[in-house]
């Protein structure tokens, strides 16, 4: 995806550890509902990292189907009734819950269009390794004319989704810094105050990233 190794090497790094951190927050977890959400989390930022490297493309529509099967799932719960309290609740909760589901299907998107600009680039071949024509061929020309229209409406999809992702990191990080401001005067900070920091910085790392991968879809 990107041209220079490091930004790739350093954007991998940020999204295996962020990837362990909700795995590892999983298995702490002793609540059902809780597990599941930090393993899609997890899932999702190992699916992420493997995209990077455009690896296991064979696999694009089972990565396609569970991350919005994930989406689907956190949707759910934004929309549960209040008296299921395992699910999102309150309306902050309820927020996440509708983010996060922006943010696999957010994630599906963009496996998506990774693999349609992937076999874009390919052209259609027959067994004989001889190219086809387009005008003994109408069939693949369509095909063909069809996914180009696709990919130019592309750019334009992947720079809103690259607006709002980098509008969404700088809101966590908004949050990070005021939750810092009200905590740098009390000695005693508790273990829910350092999960709730570390939350709002993975999620603005994981908004920046995302947003970083879809503005290379835009040019």
């Amino acid at each position: 995806m990107f041209n220079l190794p490091a930004i790739t090497w350093t954007l991998t790094a940020v999204l295996l550890l962020s990837g362990s951190y909700h795995l590892l927050q999983a298995a702490r977890s002793h609540q059902r509902t809780d597990q599941v959400n930090k393993s899609l989390h997890a899932l999702m930022n190992v699916l992420m990292a493997a995209m990077l490297w455009n690896l296991v493309p064979s696999t694009m529509l089972a990565q396609i189907a569970v991350l919005t099967g994930a989406a689907l799932w956190f949707i759910i719960q934004a929309v549960a009734r209040p008296e299921f309290k395992t699910l999102c609740a309150g309306s902050q909760g309820r927020l996440k819950c509708v983010y996060h589901s922006l943010t696999m299907a957010g994630a599906a998107l963009m496996v998506a269009m990774m693999g349609q600009a992937t076999t874009a680039g390919h052209g259609i071949v027959p067994a004989d390794g001889m190219p086809m024509s387009n005008a003994h061929h109408p069939m693949a020309a369509a095909t063909q004319n069809t996914a180009t229209i696709t990919l130019d409406r592309s750019p334009g999809l992947a720079i809103l989704l690259t607006v709002f992702f980098g509008a969404a990191a700088a809101v966590f990080l908004i949050l990070l810094l005021r939750f810092r401001a009200t905590t740098t005067t009390r000695r005693h900070a508790t273990a829910p105050r350092l999960s709730i920091r570390a939350e709002h910085g993975l999620e603005a790392l994981g908004a920046a990233v995302m947003a970083l991968m879809f503005a290379t879809m835009s040019t």
